[in-house]
């Protein structure tokens, strides 16, 4: 079955506004919800955005922001996915 982009879900989004890094809950179809880590969005020197890119290795200030949002991720998650 080929890929359909209509299929294709995010369910909830958060963004780290200092490095540009995108979290996200995804689902495809009636698939299990599942967290993507990815992609990264940086601005461009007019403040506009650029292209996303892969979200590459996470500095410091990216595994932080994670550590703060971890339970509502979790916590989304959970809620969207049912008792496991």
């Amino acid at each position: 079955m080929p890929y359909d982009p209509d299929q294709d879900k995010i369910l909830k989004q958060w963004k780290c506004e200092e490095t540009g890094l995108m979290v996200s809950i995804n689902q495809y179809g009636t698939g299990e919800p599942k967290v993507q880590i990815g992609p990264r969005i940086l601005k461009k020197k007019d403040g506009t955005d650029r292209a996303p890119a892969k979200a590459g290795r996470l500095t410091v200030e990216d595994v932080m922001w994670l550590y703060d949002i971890i339970d509502d991720i979790k916590d989304e998650l959970a809620g969207r996915v049912g008792p496991g």
